[in-house]
């Protein structure tokens, strides 16, 4: 029978006149003395220049704060989380991560591709990418979500209408926002992964369009000549520079690459924004003012972002840590995936590909080079010695059990031993139904030993849920947890898929274009 709450210990709360003086006070007495002569004039070519330079700097500043406005009065805001999620993080020096997505939303600009029926609500995000920024600019991480993966989503409330929506289970994770907004799309990634997003960018297909058309196309590259009639993309064989309509139907394309589902469009995309972050880096746009603010112009037209970017400095001081990294550092990764036993035109994470993954991005792992020691977070003036907060309740008396779920014999023993030496004494222990992803499970009243217990294995916050059935803790652990005391990190590295990163912006791909699609003569 479970400990009521009430056995839990809990701390006590515990001078006049100054400056200068007119020099013509006294003119009218005194006149101007005549043995200084008359007043002398300025110099023509003084005038000339003097009017030049003041003409320029007026018209420098006139149209630094023309631009100013124009871009500030371009952003759209919306609420970073469907909680209570802030941004804490500093922008300018710290690690990064921010969301990107596309909306499929129908409204303004976007009519022409369906009727607003199309996407209730806040839309779907046709798109969605996490971008991990390094704290010493030095790497870039981008992953990709398909669309079809089935996710849980949290409970969410819509900022602006305070409706709540309840959590949902297997779920298709593009309708994260459909409901309660972009936040909501935010909170269901930082549960999934266990990282906390500071945050988020999201545009729409006008967005596209424009941008290709900016830059001038973006090169892309498929094996044989296509044409789909769903997105209109047609494309002959080899090396084209897509611009406009083509641009947006090669990113929008679901039926034209590899066996015509999310895999294959999610490393095509990945090949589009390969090729446009080489073009940026080639054409010197990042160093270029005038470039930059064709771009920031029409990026800002078309993007919504958190109320931490609200601003055209915090959007410039993104572009100046992304204007000097190492193109082969910027890894472009896709969330490890299977079909879905629930529906095998779904997706769920595979495992333990997926642990692997989330594992490395919480520990800053160099996902183009996983032996690569991570760069320590950024120290302070003067380190300190601190202390961890007392927890409210007394850890001894905290049911906790491990259900060994890893196929290793004996296994949980080691654990227990962990939790143990953690002061977690009332523990037990049993064999369970092996599972491939850990978990720790609580019961009503005991989430806060929960995320201690968590916290002491190393596993994810994502991974961390209730389970009203459960009497106190429950650590079940999967076969991805099969050694050592800390989840993910074994007794070695990261370990990590060979293949994880599909390919890095500095790599040139061609895409596989689907059999069913290839035009042929």
């Amino acid at each position: 029978m479970g400990l009521s709450r009430d056995k839990r210990e809990y701390g006590a709360d515990a001078s006049a006149g100054a400056g200068p003086v007119s020099r013509h006070a006294d003119a009218g007495a005194v006149g101007v003395a005549r043995h200084f002569g008359g007043q002398r004039r300025m110099p023509g070519w003084l005038k000339v220049t003097t009017a030049v330079l003041t003409v320029v700097l007026l018209g420098g500043l006139g149209f630094a704060g023309y631009w100013y406005f124009r871009l500030q009065s371009n952003i759209t805001t919306a609420p970073l989380s469907a909680g209570d999620g802030t941004n804490a993080g500093n922008d300018s020096t710290g690690r990064m991560q921010i969301l990107i997505l596309g909306s499929d939303t129908r409204d303004g600009k976007n009519a022409e591709y369906g009727s607003v029926e199309d996407s209730k609500g806040y839309g779907k995000s046709d798109v969605m990418m996490l971008m991990d920024i390094s704290a010493d600019n030095k790497r870039v991480s981008v992953i990709s979500f398909p669309r079809d993966l089935l996710v849980d989503i949290p409970h969410c409330t819509d900022q602006k209408t305070k409706m709540s929506f309840p959590a949902l289970s297997g779920v298709m994770i593009n309708e994260a926002m459909s409901q309660a907004g972009i936040g909501c799309a935010v909170d269901t990634v930082n549960k999934l992964t266990g990282m906390k997003v500071d945050h988020f960018m999201m545009a729409d297909f006008n967005a596209v369009k424009e941008l290709s058309n900016t830059v001038g196309g973006v090169d892309v590259c498929i094996s044989d000549a296509v044409y789909d009639p769903d997105s209109h993309l047609r494309l002959p064989a080899g090396t084209s520079s897509v611009q406009g309509e083509m641009a947006l139907a090669f990113l929008r394309t679901r039926h034209a690459f590899a066996d015509g589902g999310d895999l294959g469009r999610i490393k095509a995309q990945q090949g589009f924004l390969s090729s446009l972050t080489r073009k940026i880096k080639d054409d010197g746009t990042l160093s270029n003012p005038a470039k930059m603010l064709n771009i920031a112009d029409t990026v800002t037209q078309n993007l919504t972002v958190d109320d931490g970017l609200s601003s055209v400095p915090s959007l410039l001081t993104i572009g100046n840590r992304l204007k000097d990294i190492d193109i082969s550092k910027v890894a472009f990764v896709a969330v490890p995936t299977t079909p879905a036993l629930s529906d095998p035109n779904r997706l769920q994470i595979a495992e333990p590909a997926g642990s692997q993954l989330f594992t490395a991005l919480q520990k800053d792992i160099d996902l183009t080079d996983p032996t690569a020691p991570s760069e320590p977070a950024t120290p302070s003036a003067a380190p300190t010695e601190t202390t961890p907060p007392a927890p409210t309740y007394n850890k001894a008396i905290q049911p906790v059990t491990v259900a060994n779920g890893s196929g290793v014999p004996g296994r949980a023993q080691e654990i227990v031993q962990a939790l143990v030496t953690g002061g977690f004494t009332q523990t037990g222990q049993f064999t369970a139904t092996p599972v491939t992803q850990s978990a720790v499970y609580f019961g009503t009243g005991f989430d806060d030993v929960a995320a201690d217990v968590a916290a002491l294995l190393g596993i994810p916050a994502a991974q961390v849920q209730s389970a009203p059935g459960v009497v106190g803790v429950q650590a079940y652990l999967g076969t991805d947890f099969t050694s050592g005391v800390t989840y993910g990190a074994g007794s070695g590295p990261v370990a990590l898929p060979e293949d994880i990163v599909n390919q890095t912006a500095g790599d040139s791909r061609c895409q596989q274009a689907n059999p069913y699609l290839i035009v042929r003569g």
